[in-house]
């Protein structure tokens, strides 16, 4: 199993929708590194779910049920999605600035590139991220 992150603006689609939706089409994505990490996506594989922009935080998780495929927003043809399902509320939501001080996650790829909507984690962060978030 591979751990990622997902960012989405809490206005446009937010954890609570999910919640409420229960699963959905992660679509929209037109960065070719963040397409490329969804293409690397397995069944089953976590997801944190982000809010960029308002609250910037790791809000929860959910998991891919389907893997890559097309995306029909994109009318080029050149872009896919992921279905991502089981969304899990953090019990602490996990936020920039604690991610940035913590010594395990500082250096987190989503960090890094901060406008990469999509971004691996790697298995050390990961267990910090669900210990932190009280999901473990």
């Amino acid at each position: 199993m591979a751990y990622w992150l997902i960012k989405s603006e809490p206005d446009a689609y937010s954890f609570a929708q999910m919640q409420k939706d229960k699963k959905t089409g992660w679509t929209g994505v037109r960065n070719y590194q963040a397409a490329n990490n969804l293409k690397a996506m397995q069944l089953s594989d976590v997801c944190f779910f982000y809010h960029s922009n308002e609250g910037k935080e790791i809000v929860g998780t959910v998991e891919v049920n389907r893997t890559y495929h097309p995306d029909p927003t994109d009318e080029t043809g050149k872009f896919g999605m992921v279905e991502v399902k089981n969304p899990k509320a953090a019990k602490t939501p996990l936020t920039l600035a604690a991610i940035k001080d913590h010594a395990t996650l500082k250096n987190m790829a989503f960090v890094k590139q901060s406008r990469l909507s999509v971004s691996p984690v790697s298995a050390a962060e990961a267990k910090t991220i669900l210990k932190l978030c009280g999901l473990a």
